[in-house]
């Protein structure tokens, strides 16, 4: 007979049978890993990380807002914003980390937050409010106005020149000149605020911010207008009664 009908396998059955030890040595590997460093190979522990100081869960884990109290610090976060530079591109932006200290401390600033931009009541009364009294807020004492939003900072720009806003071409600027538009993209100061509400069968919007507005004084609230007086989860009615400039105004005087 030739010589390779001496050999008890055939090529094919080699193959098989090389593959298979290298199956078996890699698995061996792998659980003596996982031994090593005390964990079971065949077990996976997760856990939900805290989102904010201002969050609670009830029993069914779904997250509800607990609203900051006034002489509360405000939460100390890191907003994505996009800045204009020095560029004769045609999207002449950059990405900007701008921090809450920032913003707030050292100055005394009046924040406006609501569910989303472009919808109905944002864009038809509480932003363009604001806006068209700017100058006068700012002859009352107040350092800055912003207006918040769970939005990236692409749709809050767009937002901003739909609606007319002047804006601020300085290398370095917020983006208008007037009132200044945050995205709060993640969230993150919205949970810290405690004003973190979700629109699910009502409205589908996810999560987003409950409407309110704020006086904030070297990091502290000053004083705190929040619509219904408490953060509704998935609420039919979007109140709009107290977070208003003219609220706002009328307090603002009364401490002249």
């Amino acid at each position: 007979l030739p010589h390779r009908y001496t050999c008890p396998f055939f090529p094919k059955q080699i193959s098989q049978f090389i593959k298979m030890k290298l199956a078996l040595a890699t698995l061996t590997a792998l659980v003596a890993s996982a031994s090593g460093f005390g964990v079971a190979p065949t077990t996976r522990a997760f856990t939900k990380p805290a989102t904010s100081l201002h969050m609670s869960a009830d029993a069914d884990d779904e997250v509800c807002g607990v609203p900051i109290e006034e002489g509360a610090t405000v939460p100390s976060t890191t907003f994505k914003t996009r800045t204009r530079i020095e560029s004769d591109d045609e999207n002449p932006f950059d990405w900007k980390d701008v921090t809450s200290e920032d913003l707030f401390k050292g100055k005394k600033c009046i924040l406006f937050s609501l569910p989303g931009a472009f919808t109905p009541t944002c864009s038809s009364t509480h932003l363009p409010g604001y806006e068209k009294a700017y100058d006068e807020l700012k002859s009352l004492g107040i350092d800055e106005v912003y207006c918040l939003s769970v939005n990236d900072a692409f749709v809050m720009r767009q937002w901003g020149l739909s609606q007319g806003l002047e804006e601020d071409k300085t290398p370095g600027s917020l983006g208008f000149t007037k009132v200044k538009l945050l995205p709060d993209g993640a969230a993150l100061f919205t949970r810290g605020m405690g004003m973190s509400c979700v629109w699910d069968t009502e409205r589908g919007f996810g999560e987003r911010s409950w409407r309110y507005s704020a006086v904030i004084n070297d990091m502290k609230i000053e004083k705190l207008f929040i619509e219904g007086g408490e953060v509704d989860q998935n609420s039919g009615p979007d109140p709009f009664e107290v977070s208003d400039v003219d609220t706002m105004l009328e307090y603002i005087k009364s401490t002249q």
